[in-house]
């Protein structure tokens, strides 16, 4: 394949590891669910899913030769958060928008968290008043003009690294990564939950495991879960992201429709604000499997999966593997969904 071709600069400590969710799967009583952990990947400040996507990004930096990398994201952005942290570990400068994607009222939620860890790491952290929107901001072009004024040379790096042209490549390989511990452990994932928002964790496995079905014949359902409440918009952004990875990596055919699922009913009305089924699902990974998830992606994702698990929409046949992403440092901007009383209920 046409991706072992691209370089890469690891970051992760390796595989991540697989997990079977034994008390979860026993108490939904239906497919056997296990977990790929993102969220433990990493050694840079908490890891997580961008972290993957990075390492491919990261040769093209320092190619480069840029100074500042400059990215965007909400106040309790994960990405940004591992902008930082690879900014750091290059020994480069790192400039955040940081907008006010989440209408959350809580008066630590620019001060703590992911955040409170991008500071410490030395990144310029800007507030910005613009709301949630997953397309490329003018606030993130001035940032990169205003570095280039004061004489840096910037890196650009869009929300999620997911509009950058090797944005997929890292969850390409990550389809890759499963089917190797997949014949190792003797088991076979014939259905995989992703929370997608800005996209290209999601499109990256979609084309990784269309190019995984060409060469052994087998299907599996590559299932996203929205968390963005925008689905035309991140629907679009996931296919397009997807078809320019499967062109990279020379898929050789076009993806069909029915490798691209996105599914709604877990998001909300808002991105990033949690709704019961989210509270749910994260209490339940918490006391059955200590698996700790956040309220703004992981918590809808797995809120997804339960449902589609107990309803039958996944077969009690199937396993099922859950991606987490991580994002476990932005509860702390969520404090108040817990109490001496237990969850909140919403």
């Amino acid at each position: 394949m046409k991706l072992a071709q691209f370089p890469r600069y690891r970051m992760t400590f390796g595989p991540s590891p697989l997990q079977r969710l034994d008390r979860l799967t026993q108490h939904l009583g239906g497919a056997q669910v296990w977990a790929k952990r993102e969220d433990v990947s990493s050694g840079l400040a908490f890891g997580g899913n961008k972290i993957r996507k990075l390492e491919y990004i990261v040769p093209d930096i320092i190619a480069s030769g840029a100074d500042t990398l400059v990215s965007i994201g909400g106040y309790q952005s994960n990405h940004t958060r591992q902008v930082a942290a690879v900014a750091a570990h290059l020994g480069l400068k790192s400039r955040l928008v940081q907008e006010t994607w989440v209408p959350w009222d809580d008066p630590t939620n620019d001060k703590v968290g992911n955040i409170l860890l991008s500071r410490m790491m030395g990144a310029d952290t800007r507030l910005d008043p613009h709301g949630f929107d997953i397309g490329i901001r003018d606030s993130w072009k001035q940032a990169l003009a205003e570095v280039e004024q004061t004489g840096g040379k910037p890196y650009p790096i869009p929300a999620g690294a997911s509009e950058h042209k090797l944005g997929g490549l890292g969850f390409a390989n990550w389809a890759f990564e499963v089917a190797a511990q997949e014949r190792e452990l003797g088991v076979f994932f014939d259905t995989i939950v992703v929370c997608t928002v800005t996209g290209s964790t999601h499109a990256g496995m979609i084309a990784g495991f269309a190019a995984l079905e060409d060469i052994t014949g087998i299907k599996r359902r590559v299932i996203g879960i929205d968390a963005s409440a925008t689905l035309e918009k991140t629907t679009d952004q996931v296919t397009r992201i997807a078809r320019n990875t499967a062109s990279l990596i020379e898929l050789g055919r076009d993806l069909r429709d029915d490798e691209i699922t996105i599914l709604p009913g877990w998001a909300g009305e808002h991105y990033g604000v949690p709704v019961q089924s989210t509270m749910d699902a994260m209490s339940l990974g918490a006391e059955l499997e200590a698996m700790i998830t956040d309220p703004v992606y992981e918590g809808k994702s797995l809120a997804g999966l339960i449902d589609l698990v107990r309803e039958k929409d996944i077969p009690a046949s199937s396993t099922v593997l859950y991606a987490h992403l991580g994002g476990q440092p932005a509860l702390n901007a969520y404090h108040s969904l817990w109490d001496d009383q237990g969850p909140a209920k919403l």
